[in-house]
């Protein structure tokens, strides 16, 4: 690592720990030349994953939007923050571990969608209404039938 002082292309690592939540390390280290100390941090390099939505156009994903979604289907319901982050991590993991640089929102939302029926039931109706786009009465009726079957199962 270079010294940002006298550009002496050695250094010595004085210290590591964890930074960002675990997601990268910090690192003191020293220059071999001069004695500067400084900082650096190491991080895992991650590809961009774009979104593919239904009109054919491409995105960066973002987290921030699939917690939002979350966040309105769950308004004045019992769902904890905690919980509805928990799904965005599982969601954003699911996604990334199929190695693909390109991603739908489809199923982006149908990975939303199984692990909401399981914190809260309304929430999960309010998501799938907005997302499946309801177009009638009956469409709704039997996506609620399949909550209620999956319930008494």
């Amino acid at each position: 690592m270079q010294c940002p002082k006298c550009h002496y292309n050695g250094s010595r690592v004085v210290d590591s720990r964890p930074a960002d939540d675990g997601r990268a390390i910090r690192r003191r280290r020293e220059c071999e030349d001069c004695g500067f100390r400084f900082t650096t941090f190491e991080r895992v390099e991650v590809t961009p994953l774009l979104v593919v939505k239904k009109n054919g156009a491409r995105e960066e994903f973002n987290r921030d939007k699939v917690l939002r979604g979350l966040v309105r289907s769950a308004e004045k319901r019992p769902v904890p923050m905690e919980k509805m982050e928990q799904i965005v991590d599982n969601v954003e993991n699911r996604i990334r571990s199929l190695g693909e640089n390109e991603v739908s929102t489809t199923l982006i939302g149908e990975y939303v969608m199984e692990d909401l029926v399981n914190l809260d039931e309304i929430a999960y109706i309010r998501f799938a209404s907005v997302y499946r786009q309801f177009k009638d009465m009956s469409v709704f009726l039997e996506e609620l039938q399949e909550v209620i079957d999956k319930e008494n199962k």
